[in-house]
């Protein structure tokens, strides 16, 4: 069979990898795909742009791939998916309408409001409607969040009021265009971060093995916020306990509620959640589809076919599948470029990358491309190393043995990814 993987990160290396695993797999094509996807066995580049709806539904009808599998989530927002559906396209990833859980913030705020999901208190916003006096007098610090999509970067934690209300005015003075032109302005919940990522048939929903990001460009969780520069799986925060609450009381109202309203929901869904110290879960955000890091430590450890398992969602049956796990821990670790999260410099010459590959590990291309013989930087989160080991230490080791490995100029990596799994030792 052919597969279609739409998008070009890291996290659409990891998918096109996983899926040319497979015995039965032919071909994957990657709509742009990078550096990295173009030198994989089985897997070749398309230059058709993930956001270009008409331009992926003209190459699924040209190359018809027996199931395309959607990354980012700027293309799933614009309904690449209802496009692929009306045409008979088998398509695994939430419609337009769903999609709103992650491209519209207060959508995501009212859904849980209306279906009793737990989350944090939270006021909205517009330039027309915004109330200085209600923010100077919370209780800081604040959670400012661009209610679009941002690419991962629209959340500002504000140690006081007047941090807070100085990123709303930046927000609503285009700090991150059309998406901070509604605010969301919550209490900051303090605890533990979990990547909570399940798939879904619309009715059935298919747990994946948890992970953890670390969001903060630097180490000890400092700096500002990023996409994600590392994550590691499993997470030893979530134990079968908390697993069991986590599906009672988010995945399952979440799956439910949206039936309830017309829309079920096929596709990844990822809930980011904040685990409190009484082990009480909250939800801080919703996305569309897999994480970006965490997809890369998660394909690392699993063994399943995924195609097998995307169909089976396509066909309303995945209560009917399993999926299988490397028992080791995986751990990725981002190298981004000069001036990430904020102006970022592009054409880099990336050095060490053949040197690399002879080491134990994968090392994921995120933002790459090739100009003539060399391979260099064109995005912020440049590659992401993948370690394995029984322990979670032995997996860090080994992606660090990589990302030392691989050289560019003003490359940026922290070097405590995993730092909270040694808590619970």
């Amino acid at each position: 069979m052919k597969v279609l993987v739409i998008g070009g990160g890291g996290r659409e290396h990891a998918l096109a990898w996983a899926c040319a695993r497979a015995a039965r797999v032919t071909e994957v094509l990657v709509a742009p795909g990078n550096a990295g996807t173009a030198s994989e066995p089985r897997v070749r580049n398309v230059e058709v742009q993930a956001q270009d709806v008409p331009a992926l539904l003209q190459l699924a009808r040209q190359e018809q791939p027996a199931l395309t599998i959607v990354g980012p989530e700027a293309p799933l927002v614009a309904g690449v998916v209802d496009a692929f559906v009306a045409a008979g396209l088998a398509c695994f990833g939430p419609q337009r309408s769903n999609a709103r859980l992650e491209g519209s913030k207060v959508f995501a705020k009212q859904f849980m409001q209306r279906h009793g999901i737990p989350t944090a208190a939270w006021r909205r916003f517009t330039a027309a409607t915004y109330d200085a006096a209600w923010v100077q007098a919370q209780r800081a610090p604040l959670v400012v969040k661009a209610s679009g999509l941002a690419a991962g970067k629209g959340v500002i934690i504000a140690a006081s009021a007047a941090e807070a209300d100085a990123a709303a005015r930046d927000m609503f003075g285009g700090r991150f265009g059309a998406a901070g032109s509604e605010v969301v302005i919550e209490e900051y919940l303090p605890g533990e971060e979990l990547s909570f990522i399940v798939m879904a048939d619309g009715e059935h929903v298919l747990p994946l093995a948890s992970s953890q990001d670390h969001k903060r460009l630097l180490d000890g969780d400092a700096g500002p916020n990023t996409g994600g520069m590392g994550a590691y799986s499993p997470a030893p925060v979530l134990d079968e306990v908390l697993h069991a609450r986590v599906m009672r009381e988010i995945i399952e109202p979440t799956i439910a509620g949206l039936a309830a309203e017309g829309t079920p929901y096929t596709g990844f869904l990822y809930a980011g959640l904040m685990i409190g110290a009484d082990g009480t879960p909250r939800v801080l955000e919703f996305n569309c589809r897999l994480g970006d890091p965490e997809t890369q430590p998660l394909l690392a450890r699993l063994r399943s076919d995924l195609t097998e398992l995307c169909e089976a969602a396509l066909e309303r049956r995945l209560h009917q599948v399993r999926a299988q796990w490397d028992e080791r821990c995986a751990l990725g670790v981002v190298l981004a470029a000069a001036g990430y999260p904020d102006s970022v410099r592009t054409g880099d010459v990336i050095e060490g990358l053949d040197e690399a590959a002879r080491l134990p590990g994968k090392v994921f291309h995120a933002g790459t491309r090739r100009r003539g013989e060399r391979i260099v930087t064109c995005g912020g989160r440049v590659l992401c190393t993948v370690g394995l080991g029984e322990r979670i230490e032995e997996a860090q080791s080994q992606a660090y043995a990589l990302a030392e490995r691989v050289r560019f100029a003003g490359r940026q990596y922290r070097h405590d990814i995993g730092h909270r799994a040694f808590a619970h030792r």
